[in-house]
This record gives C-alpha cells, structure tokens and sequence, in this order.
C-alpha cells in the first residue's frame, strides 16, 4: 500500500498546550488539532516511519537530521513557562534519513548529514497531537535556504519512492502565515488567496497543479499571505512526494479559520 503525502498546519507555538493542566486548548485552535488527532487513523496503513519537512528549518543544502531529536527545541517566545518543558519523546529514524538522503544524491542533489538540532515545534508541537504516544519514529528534513519552489517540488519528487516502503512524509507549515495580520478585516484576503490555493494545489491535472503551485506568487493576496515563504514551502516537498505518473489525487482536507485567516491542510496520492 502507498501512502499518501501530507502538508498540515502546525499551529502557532505550543498553541495546542498551553493548559498546563492538560486541557483543551483555546476553542480557536480545537478544531485543528482535531484534525491532527486524527490524521494517523485516517491512513490506509500505520507508517513505519515519518519523514517530515519543518518550515523552521533552513539550510544552505537540503539536510536530513540523523539523530534522535533530543532535546526538543523550543523556538518560540513569549509563552508559559510550562510549555517550554513540554515532551514527545519518539525514537528518531537515522535509517530513514540515510534513505531519503541517497534518494536525494540519485536526484542530483547536495544533501547535508546533520545530528545535533533538536526537532523544533513545526515537528513535535503537530506530532504530539498526532502521534500522542511518540511512537513512530521520525527523520527531519530542512528547506533548502533558496527557497525555490520548483527545487523543493523536485526535493519531493525524489522522496516519492518512500512511500511505497511505509514512510509518511508530512509538510509541516501554515498554509497563510502573516503573523502581523489579525482581525475579521484579514479574513477577504485570506479567503481569496487560500481559494485559490486550494484550486491550485487540488487541480486534477497534475501537471498543471505543479505549474501553478510553482508560480504561487501570481495567486491572489499571495505576498500578504506569506511576506516570507518558508511556511509554504513544505507544501511544495509534499505535493512533489504526492505521486508520480498519472493524474495523483489531491484533496484539501482541512479548512478553518484562525485570527481571521483563513487555513488548509493537504492530501496528496
């Protein structure tokens, strides 16, 4: 069985726990983690493995992350103590980063070995919603620092073979990411721009879908809704994994609004 390629919202911060007693979160980010509590269910099979592709993590050449993710690193400010000690204590997937890494070299890439960073929340805030038993190991991967769109489209597109071995690969992001646009006055734009989004990156032509994804910046409000792209891109690295040949199926499969924007979340293949 294959399994598909996700590009999912994480969130803003420890948005998910910020009760130190444990409880639920603000209504306003209840229906997203919803969906990420269940998106391991919705699988036609339990991953083995997941790769996952932050969009708080840069590097001068695409960088897979071989060691155990430990400590977590809490990048965020301005939050409760408590959430600066929060734990997901899954085994890292040193085997699966030497894989995506030689799927990476066969591709043409530059791709760096890196094993001190800690996983940073775009990858332990979703998956410990998620995967709440931290029992599925997990490799990280980096942007890379240029920030193309059609370089981490192919990044993707050589990934795809994992997930015919039982790897999930999961873009980690926000699909509108202005932190500095807040209010009901937001929300036209942010509308306009995550439909068109979402009309782009669902096209049933999958050709098409990449042209359009890749030229993202002639979508509407595209540069209000992210004056910096890195959010979008895991995205890309999604999309590309989400199928080779034919027409790949691809869904938006989550769709709520926070702070006035408007958010998605994507399935691909």
């Amino acid at each position: 069985m294959t399994l598909p390629a996700l590009f999912l919202p994480h969130g803003g911060g420890p948005c998910f726990f910020m009760d130190p007693a444990g409880g639920p979160p603000d209504p306003i980010w209840q229906p997203m983690q919803a969906y990420l509590a269940g998106l391991i269910g919705s699988l036609s099979e339990h991953p083995r493995a997941i790769l996952l592709v932050s969009g708080h993590w840069e590097e001068h050449d695409v960088t897979v992350h071989v060691g155990d993710g430990q400590p977590l690193l809490f990048d965020y400010y301005g939050f409760p103590e408590h959430t600066y000690h929060l734990r997901w204590d899954a085994p890292g997937a040193p085997d699966i980063a030497m894989r995506a890494k030689a799927l990476l070299d066969a591709a043409g890439f530059a791709t760096g070995v890196e094993r001190e960073r800690g996983w940073d929340h775009g990858v332990f805030v979703p998956m410990k919603v998620a995967v709440p038993g931290a029992d599925i190991p997990l490799a990280q991967l980096s942007l890379r620092a240029d920030l193309d769109p059609a370089t981490h489209v192919a990044i993707g597109k050589a990934l795809a073979p994992l997930r015919d071995e039982g790897v999930l690969i999961v873009g980690s992001g926000m699909s509108f990411h202005n932190l500095r646009a807040r209010g009901p006055q937001v929300t036209p734009y942010a509308d306009a721009w995550d439909d068109a989004l979402v009309a782009a990156a669902t096209d049933p032509d999958r050709a098409r879908r990449e042209q359009r994804i890749v030229a993202w910046r002639e979508l509407p409000y595209a540069e209000f809704a992210h004056p910096r792209e890195e959010h979008l891109l895991p995205l890309m690295v999604a999309m590309g994994a989400g199928g080779e040949g034919g027409e790949g199926p691809a869904v938006c499969d989550y769709r709520d609004h926070v702070f006035g924007w408007a958010v998605s979340g994507f399935r691909f293949g």
